[in-house]
This record gives C-alpha cells, sequence and structure tokens, in this order.
C-alpha cells in the first residue's frame, strides 16, 4: 500500500443514521438537519441497508397517484425505511485505498459507500469527502 491514502483518512466518522423500522419521515428530517444525502440504516450497531433522499421521494411521490394531503402525512409517519432502503448496500472498509472507494463509486454512480468493519458502520465516504481530499491534495501540490 505504501504512502497511498485510505479511506480511513477522509471519511465521516460516526455518520447519522436511521434505523430500519424508523418512518420516512424520521429518514427526510435527519437528512435534513445533518445536510446529507444518504443514511446508512442500522440495526443493533450492524449495518442492513442504505437509504438516499432519491429512494425517499420516489416512495413519497408516486406520479400516478393523486392524493389529498392529509394521505401524505400519514404515508411519511407510517412507512417504514425498510420499505424504501437499499439492503445490503455496496460497502468498503477503512483500510481500502481512496483511489478503490472513487472506482467503486465511479463504476456504481453512488454518490456515497458505507464504511464497516466487519460488519459495524464505523463511517462514510462520499463524493464530497473526495472532493476536498483532491482539493487538499492539489493546493499541497502547487506550494
Amino acid at each position: 500500500m505504501g504512502d497511498q491514502p485510505t479511506v480511513e483518512q477522509v471519511m465521516t466518522r460516526d455518520p447519522a443514521t436511521v434505523a430500519p423500522n424508523d418512518s420516512i419521515r424520521v429518514a427526510i428530517d435527519r437528512m435534513r438537519e445533518k445536510q446529507c444525502r444518504r443514511l446508512p440504516v442500522v440495526d443493533g450497531g450492524k449495518l442492513v441497508g442504505i437509504v438516499t433522499d432519491r429512494d425517499l421521494r420516489r416512495a413519497t411521490n408516486s406520479p400516478l397517484v393523486l392524493r389529498e394531503r392529509w394521505y401524505d402525512e400519514f404515508m411519511l409517519d407510517h412507512i417504514p425505511v425498510r420499505a424504501c432502503m437499499t439492503e445490503q448496500p455496496v460497502t468498503i472498509t477503512p483500510r481500502a485505498l481512496i483511489v478503490d472507494a472513487a472506482k467503486l463509486m465511479r463504476d456504481h454512480k453512488f454518490g456515497g459507500l458505507p464504511v464497516v468493519d466487519g460488519a459495524r458502520l464505523v463511517g462514510i465516504v462520499t463524493e464530497t469527502d473526495l472532493l476536498n481530499y483532491l482539493i487538499q491534495a492539489l493546493e499541497r501540490s502547487n506550494v
């Protein structure tokens, strides 16, 4: 590996999460509060899925059905995250190289990857984390 940077050096530690039985409203509120677009879904400390803002929009905005506002409110509070999350998401380890994380995200068109140590969530690495690293590396090389 040499001195190539690892995911652990750029990842966001202790990311905001939701539980599979949390409501869609909880997930939406948490994303707004933390200003993020994806949340790892954790059950008993173990990563069981990931939910994105796109997943939540799809679950709440069916173009085929015109609904009353009360129904939308009901859905937000009563549909659990597990109904729209991606189970067994692609993950990466903290010791993986940043370049491998970037390739995985590019190849799968993901905006972020949960970082796991065994089955335990230890962080998340996002496009923003990678861009921040790139900016710092370029600024250092121009000194």
